[in-house]
Formats: structure tokens, C-alpha cells, sequence
């Protein structure tokens, strides 16, 4: 931080300085996590070219902030600036963080309108959005469009397929991948893995990763053996996962646990969960997310007083769990809900209908009886 105080102070020691030197200064700040202080200064610049606003919304959309991105961007086209191909991988990106399936579609809309024929970054960035909104269909059209493909593209396919539960197609896009002559990568096969396992594709995945030790070592990483512990806990398959972990090449962490002892929880295996829920708090005590799946395990069980000492573990060591949200887009805007919150605007009349619902509900029931 200090090297940026010295910075700050050597652009205003520059005589005149130039856009050039504003937005080096920028993307200081933004590396170094100062968005107010980047925002600031972007505001104070005499003039702002492209670059500048291709800095501000790209180091926005990192630190994930998404409607600060999208709106940067929508500033940048009402001012008149020409958006680069630079500039639409990252709205993008932050459109899709955000669900916006609407903004997107005009984005996508504003991409064709600048450039007519689109780059290969953009068209990655576009199938990798529609299919992060559930419109896999377009994500697909994207992609058959697309002049020029490269491994990140298939990737983003597969990907794509994954998220949206098709682990066959996947599969198949995988192969024309292969029969194109291109090679996976590490992004590929977590693609590939994730894709098997949330369509029960368990032989399929691990056949493989054991593919890829062999001929393609060199991709794998902790990520792809902790996907194929879960693999096979989804499966219920929970001695290949207990052999698997004894044979890594490395100490599993807490990932690897949280991954069996979510399997734990579908299957309702009580006793392995105590187990691994001890190693998860062994080297991680404070992790919440741990006593949460247990207890998750333990209600799914009917082990009612179980539940309730986990819980009260919780409170006692004052832990904070995770608050869940959710969102749905009403007229181009993405309106994010979280558990219990009245944050939002029209948050009353929310409750109210939710009410009435909830009344006729309990009414229909009456009239059945």
C-alpha cells in the first residue's frame, strides 16, 4: 500500500500528466484491492480513452463486482466510447456472475453491432454465459457459429453441458474435441468430471482421470482428485473413495473430506459423517460448513438430539453460517434475495404475498379434508 501512496504522489509531482499515467495508477489500485480509490481517481481524469474504461470495468468485474461493471460499461457507450474486444469478455463475465440472461442478450446485441463478425474471445465469453443462464440452446448456437475454435471454446462447451446436467453431451463434445486434433488441459477434464458427476456417469469419469494419469500427468491437480472423491461419494461407493484418498500422491485438506461427507449426506451414512466431520474439524475448527453437513446428515436420519448438540456446538463457538441467496430477473434488472432478508426494496409486499400463498395453501388443505 505504501508503494502506492508513492506512486499517487509521483503522478501528482508529473507535470501534465497524461491518460496514460492515469491509468497505470488505476490498475495499481485495482491489484492492489483499492476500488474506491481507483473509482476516485478514474472520475478525476482530465480525459478517459478506451483503455481507461477497459481497466476500470475489467478490475471491477475480478473483485466481482458485477453491477458496478455493467454499469461502467453502459456509461462508457453513452458517453460515446467505443468499446474494444476487450471490453466484452468482461461485462460478460460479470453479467453472467449476475444471472442477467436480459443485459446479456443486449451486450451481446452491442458486441455485433460494433464489430459484426465477433473474435474468438468474445464468442468464448458468450457461450460461456448463456449456458452460466440456463440457455443452453444458445450457448450451442454460439458455438456452432463460431469461425475460429480453440480449446478454450470446447471448453466452455463442455463446461456449459456440465452446469446443465448433459454429462452424455459432454462426453460427446469431448470426443469431437479429441477428433480435431486439439489436446485437453486441466480445465477440460475438471469439466469432464464434474460433467460425470452430476449425471451419474461414475465409471465413465473415473475411467478418465485414470486416462489422464497416465498419458497427461502433467494436468492434474488437487481439484480433479477431489472431484473424483466425490465422484464415487455420490456414488455411494464409499471404500473406493477411503482407497483413493489413502493413495494420493499428497495430504488431502479439507476439500477432499467435505466432498465424502457430502456423499455422507445423500446416502444418510451417519457413522461415516461423524468421522469425517472430526478430520474436517481437526484441521479446520472453524470451518462452519462442516458441523452443517453433519447436521444436515444427522436430521436426514431422525437423530433429532444429535441435530440439535451440533447446533448448539454452532452457537458456542460462534460460528456464522453461510447465508444462502438466490435471484430472478424482472425487466432487465437481477433482483438478489437472501435468507431472511429485508434489504430489497419492496420487501414488505414480498412478505405479503408470501403470506397469502401460504394462507391459500393452508385453506386448499381444509377444503380437501
Amino acid at each position: 500500500m505504501g508503494a502506492m501512496g508513492e506512486a499517487q504522489g509521483a503522478l501528482g509531482d508529473t507535470h501534465e500528466p497524461n491518460v496514460v499515467s492515469y491509468t497505470a495508477l488505476i490498475n495499481g489500485f485495482l491489484k492492489n484491492g483499492m476500488f474506491e480509490d481507483a473509482l476516485q481517481l478514474f472520475r478525476c481524469m482530465p480525459e478517459r480513452n478506451a483503455v481507461s474504461w477497459n481497466a476500470m470495468i475489467g478490475g471491477c468485474s475480478q473483485a466481482g463486482l458485477n453491477e458496478e461493471a455493467v454499469r461502467l460499461f453502459l456509461e462508457m457507450c453513452r458517453q460515446g466510447v467505443r468499446p474494444t474486444e476487450s471490453t466484452f469478455p468482461c461485462v460478460l463475465t460479470s453479467v453472467a456472475n449476475a444471472g442477467a440472461l436480459g443485459i446479456g442478450r443486449s451486450v451481446h446485441a452491442s458486441a455485433i453491432k460494433h464489430f459484426g463478425t465477433l473474435d474468438v474471445y468474445i464468442s468464448n465469453s458468450l457461450v460461456s454465459f448463456y449456458a452460466r443462464c440456463a440457455s443452453l440452446e444458445d450457448s450451442i448456437l454460439v458455438f456452432r457459429k463460431m469461425e475460429q475454435k480453440n480449446v478454450v471454446s470446447w471448453n466452455a462447451l463442455i463446461c456449459g453441458y456440465a452446469r446443465n446436467g448433459r454429462g452424455q453431451e459432454a462426453l460427446g463434445a469431448y470426443e469431437k474435441m479429441g477428433a480435431m486434433g486439439l489436446k485437453a488441459d486441466n480445465v477440460t477434464l475438471l469439466s469432464l468430471l464434474f460433467a460425470c458427476n452430476h449425471a451419474g456417469l461414475v465409471d465413465e469419469g473415473y475411467s478418465l482421470f485414470k486416462t489422464a494419469q497416465v498419458e497427461q500427468p502433467d494436468i492434474l491437480k488437487a481439484d480433479h482428485y477431489a472431484c473424483v472423491v466425490d465422484l464415487l461419494s455420490r456414488a455411494k461407493r464409499f471404500d473406493d473413495a477411503k482407497r483413493f484418498l489413502e493413495v494420493l500422491p499428497f495430504e488431502p485438506g479439507v476439500g477432499f473430506w467435505k466432498a465424502m461427507i457430502g456423499g455422507c449426506q445423500i446416502h444418510w451414512n451417519k457413522d461415516l459423517a461423524e468421522s469425517v466431520a472430526r478430520r474436517i474439524q481437526a484441521l479446520d475448527p472453524k470451518d462452519t460448513s462442516s458441523y452443517i453437513l453433519l447436521s444436515n446428515v444427522y436430521s436426514a436420519a431422525g437423530s433429532w438430539q444429535s441435530v440439535s448438540m451440533v447446533r448448539r456446538q454452532i452457537k458456542e463457538m460462534g460460528l456464522k453460517r453461510i447465508t444462502g441467496c438466490s435471484w430472478i430477473e424482472l425487466q432487465d434488472k437481477a433482483h438478489v434475495f437472501f435468507n431472511g432478508d429485508h434489504r430489497h426494496p419492496q420487501s414488505d409486499e414480498i412478505y405479503m404475498m408470501l403470506e397469502v400463498c401460504l394462507y391459500t395453501d393452508e385453506d386448499d388443505e381444509h377444503c380437501l379434508v
